[in-house]
């Protein structure tokens, strides 16, 4: 699998529509949400077809990953974790020291596999069960 950053907003945006609104309901304008153009954005390559996509805000010592999505066609096969390595890498080449994310309770597992660990209550964010995660680096 290839992963990279990315200025290709129109292909990472495509497969957060699959995944995220037309497979989950989640609606367009809590999707858009206009910070795209602020984010680094990863996007991740099986054979020659983009599968997967994450973005990145920095914010002082903090790195915010979200937007995590893999197509189903391509879920099992580890794109998700490489997307979440590179991205991971990424933060620390900047010196960052801690990255968060707000995880689906029922992704919670993989990103525990990933050395994240929850904290805090459960809350709904477009309509879905998350709870926020942190992973010091």
């Amino acid at each position: 699998m290839k992963v990279e950053l990315t200025d290709d907003l129109e292909t990472c945006r495509h497969l957060r529509r699959r995944v995220f609104i037309e497979e989950q309901g989640v609606s367009e304008a809590e999707e858009w949400d206009g910070r795209d153009p602020e984010a680094l954005h990863v996007l991740g390559w099986q054979d020659d077809r983009p599968v997967a996509t994450a973005r990145m805000f920095i914010e002082g010592d903090t790195g915010k990953i979200g937007r995590v999505c893999v197509l189903r066609s391509a879920r099992g096969t580890g794109a998700g974790a490489a997307i979440m390595r590179y991205a991971v890498d990424a933060l620390r080449e900047r010196g960052i020291a801690k990255a968060k994310l707000s995880s689906q309770v029922q992704a919670i597992p993989f990103y525990e596999r990933l050395g994240f660990t929850a904290y805090g209550p459960e809350y709904t964010d477009a309509g879905i069960p998350h709870r926020d995660m942190v992973l010091e680096l």
